[in-house]
């Protein structure tokens, strides 16, 4: 697999979601075919959300272009370009305060 510009991808996803009725797009990548690890680039325009739900492993969060907050029972984590963090093992949602591109990082638990 070749190197990825995530900015540029970033930016095309954002592009693509804005166009779309649901403002979300994402693109998935895979460590290795049947492997615990997959990587998601996934857009949101302002105001779009990922619905709570598990966490369905280990997880991480990097924003790579906009702001996002990232809400769990107990605690919000506004995040902005640049941040990174560990998801916590619980239900939590996503929401894009502006357009936003985010990489999720997921191994999941076998």
């Amino acid at each position: 697999m070749s190197p990825i510009d995530l900015h540029s991808l970033a930016q095309t996803l954002i592009d693509e979601a804005q166009a779309h009725h649901s403002g979300r797009q994402s693109s998935s990548f895979h460590g290795a075919p049947g492997g615990s690890l997959t990587q998601i680039v996934l857009a949101l325009t302002k105001g779009r959300s990922l619905s709570e739900h598990e966490n369905p492993g280990q997880a991480t969060l990097q924003v790579i272009v906009g702001r996002v907050t990232l809400a769990t029972s107990e605690r919000t984590y506004a995040l902005d370009a640049g941040d990174f963090m560990v998801i916590p093992h619980q239900r939590h949602d996503l929401v894009a305060v502006e357009d936003s591109a985010v990489v999720l990082t997921v191994v999941k638990e076998r």
